[in-house]
């Protein structure tokens, strides 16, 4: 089953959540970025069914709020004793102003109906001096995946969902937070196999296969799944993430 609500772009694929390694990964390749204190109180904003906000929970101690603007997703959470879960979006936060010390965009930003004013959102509820992750691509730092050599259209697809790094920067701006001079790179994400990549992408529920033509999607996942059978143990590449720290000014 697939679960996928366009505002904020969350996706959840049933039965296939990230692993408890790899949350405590990223959570702490987070941690780098946000203040040292303890505990510190954070909006993970497009939380989905909640995959990593339970994570934050534990990793900075205080209070998290997962805002998510998707009934099924949200229903589809696991109660922890310092998250809760809101239906809202990036441009409506339900929180008050200056309620949280940082806020987290997982893979949401090229989604959101009106960046500018979701960005806005984020800095009237950081605290003075709190800090946002925007975890995102970039059209000009894209990745070079594998799995595009078995959809051809894919990389310009991708390519063409995301804003250049000057550009989300001019946004950040323009919405009064400060970021960094340039993005920086985290690596945390599980290692896999060729099968265990296709058994992920298989379920067609990133964003990028809404936007292939059906039969160039038919032809890759033949081929992939293909490949899969013949050398199922291959180590496939990691990849490092992008993301933008943006601070609200003290």
């Amino acid at each position: 089953m697939v679960d996928y609500d366009g505002r904020m772009g969350s996706v959840y694929v049933a039965g296939r959540g990230i692993q408890p390694a790899e949350v405590r990964r990223w959570t702490g390749a987070f941690a780098e970025y946000l203040p040292e204190r303890r505990p510190l109180d954070v909006l993970d904003l497009g939380s989905g069914t909640g995959r990593l906000t339970p994570g934050l929970a534990e990793e900075f101690q205080g209070h998290v709020y997962g805002v998510e603007p998707s009934d099924r997703m949200r229903a589809a959470t696991e109660p922890h004793p310092r998250v809760t879960y809101l239906k809202g979006s990036a441009e409506e936060i339900p929180l008050p102003e200056a309620s949280v010390d940082g806020v987290l965009m997982f893979l949401t930003f090229h989604h959101w109906t009106d960046p500018l004013q979701g960005l806005r959102e984020v800095r009237r509820v950081l605290r003075p001096g709190g800090v946002a992750l925007l975890r995102t691509q970039f059209s000009d730092a894209m990745p070079d995946l594998f799995w595009y050599e078995y959809f051809p259209s894919a990389r310009e697809v991708d390519a063409g969902m995301y804003i250049t790094r000057a550009a989300a920067k001019e946004l950040a701006v323009e919405a009064g937070l400060v970021p960094d001079e340039d993005v920086v790179r985290i690596s945390a994400e599980e290692p896999r196999t060729l099968k265990q990549s296709y058994e992920r992408l298989s379920h067609r529920a990133l964003s990028t296969f809404e936007h292939l033509p059906a039969d160039e999607m038919d032809r890759g996942f033949a081929r992939f799944a293909a490949d899969a059978e013949r050398d199922p143990d291959r180590a496939m590449p990691v990849y490092s993430a992008t993301m933008l720290v943006l601070t609200r000014p003290s």
